[in-house]
């Protein structure tokens, strides 16, 4: 796992990372306060949870799994 984006890369998904992990609690909010109902809600929670910090993991590592498979991204 060697670095493969700069700094505007590490930055946008920092920046997306926790994006995703405030939508999680959010959403979370929504569940507890009853406006939507149902279990399958929880796994929204958890995957946008996993997602933000595995976002957060790539900025911090500096490394990106989609350049990784060989795809250009812009930043």
């Amino acid at each position: 796992m060697q670095c493969n984006i700069g700094a505007k890369g590490k930055a946008a998904r920092l920046k997306m990372g926790l994006m995703a992990l405030v939508g999680a609690l959010a959403l979370a909010a929504v569940i507890l306060t009853g406006f939507i109902e149902g279990a399958i809600w929880w796994y929204a929670v958890a995957a946008t949870t996993f997602g933000g910090m595995f976002a957060i993991w790539e900025a911090r590592a500096g490394w990106c799994i989609v350049r990784a498979m060989g795809f250009k991204t812009p930043l």
